[in-house]
């Protein structure tokens, strides 16, 4: 008894260790730390201050050097005299130049100016994007305790309408109630059953948009306790994910890639760049009034020069341009990343929220069928109670709208159920069209 004791005292703290209360608060806090859109917007951010720190560069000198080694064979310039020779010549030349803008009009200073700004609009975008966020958490934890009220609202309608079944059942064996009020009831009954389907069905919808809203795992439980407060637990149910090849997650992984790809180009400029060259030259000149001038034909031969070359250029500071650019362009590759979480996390919920209403529209049909037939029921005994005088005008009315209704409602249960089935089939990546 002890050891059974000792295992149950055991489950609970690990039970309670696996769950916490969440308050408002907290939700609205989490969020604000792990939302991709937040995350996206403190991203933008920093690309404003590096704009900022590269405005600054402007004002520096940039310094540049350069080694660059050049073979002429044929006809060139012979380096020593600066005249034309046809002896093969090899050239070699070191470069170190720095260069300070003194006046360009303001537009370093105003540039600076526009930097700074932007950044100041960028603190202040972040910032509403925080309160933004925290205010969407905030509505959704509000519908998640206002539909959860509505599902223990509907439970106990249902245990309502049950019991009552079950009295008027026992009253028309004595013969205290008709058949019609039976069928009255049931229809109540199968009413109260679909009521509480749909707001079950709401309630998972409202779950999953503050999940979003948060960023939290959609693998791991949320449900409302009795103080108003959430409990978030670790949970082993695997929602429906949307395939990898979904479009949208396709553009937005090509988009992440082509960000990435930008990082290490502008990551290569810090390194010095190789060059080679080739070429081939030559001239054909006549004094006017000289008909002793060489043929065109033997002047292209005898002035014909080839080169061949390399150079290196080697980045040494060009006021922190570089180091801007690849700032900016790692941050722009993170925003990608962010992008790309959250376009997977929408389409995972979209694809769960899919999943849900399908099954949820699938069980209401169901229950709507019982209606229907219970309210035909009903209608056909108070069409003949009508007819043998028993009931009045108005009787057969409600019947027959309530009837209507309930098929109405059928209907719509039936073609939302395959509009369901189809979504859930798309994020899936199934096609749903054909050309």
């Amino acid at each position: 008894m002890k050891a059974l004791l000792m295992i149950c005292l055991a489950m609970a703290v690990q039970q309670a260790s696996a769950q916490s209360d969440w308050t408002m608060q907290q939700c609205m806090q989490y969020a604000v730390q792990h939302n991709h859109e937040v995350k996206q917007t403190e991203l933008e951010l920093d690309n404003y201050k590096a704009s900022k720190t590269g405005a600054i560069g402007n004002f520096l000198p940039s310094v540049d050097g350069y080694i660059g080694a050049q073979y002429n064979f044929g006809r060139a310039i012979d380096p020593e005299t600066n005249g034309y020779t046809d002896v093969s010549t090899f050239y070699n030349g070191y470069q170190l130049s720095a260069s300070l803008p003194v006046f360009d009009g303001f537009s370093r200073l105003h540039a600076l100016k526009a930097a700074k700004a932007s950044e100041l609009m960028g603190r202040a975008s972040l910032r509403q994007r925080q309160d933004q966020t925290a205010l969407d958490v905030l509505q959704a934890y509000t519908s998640v305790a206002y539909y959860d009220g509505l599902v223990k609202m509907a439970e106990e309608k249902v245990e309502e309408t049950l019991l009552l079944l079950k009295q008027v059942k026992v009253l028309e064996e004595v013969g205290r109630k008709s058949a019609a009020d039976v069928a009255q009831v049931e229809s109540q009954q199968a009413e109260a059953d679909y009521e509480l389907t749909r707001q079950q069905n709401l309630y998972a919808s409202a779950i999953l948009e503050l999940k979003k809203a948060m960023n939290y795992p959609l693998s791991d439980s949320i449900k409302v306790v009795g103080d108003g407060g959430l409990v978030m637990a670790d949970s082993a149910i695997q929602h429906p994910t949307p395939n990898t090849d979904h479009p949208e997650l396709q553009v937005a992984r090509y988009r992440m890639q082509a960000s990435k790809h930008e990082w290490h180009q502008a990551r290569a400029s810090l390194y010095p760049s190789l060059s080679l060259s080739a070429g081939l030259s030559t001239t054909y000149y006549k004094t006017l009034h000289n008909d002793a001038a060489e043929t065109f034909r033997n002047q292209m031969k005898n002035n014909m020069g080839e080169y061949l070359g390399v150079s290196l250029n080697i980045p040494l500071f060009n006021r922190l341009q570089t180091l801007t650019s690849i700032r900016k362009a790692k941050n722009n590759y993170k925003i990608a990343q962010e992008a790309y979480d959250q376009k997977q996390l929408e389409l995972t919920k979209l694809s769960t929220e899919a999943w849900n209403d399908w099954l949820g529209y699938q069980k209401q049909t169901i229950q709507m069928e019982k209606k229907v037939e219970a309210d035909s029921i009903a209608y056909q005994l108070t069409r003949r109670q009508f007819e043998e005088g028993l009931a009045t005008a108005i009787d057969l009315h409600t019947t027959s709208a309530q009837l209507l209704n309930s098929k109405a409602t059928l209907l719509q249960c039936q073609l939302m159920a395959m509009v369901k089935e189809q979504l859930v089939r798309y994020y899936k990546g199934e096609t749903i069209w054909t050309e």
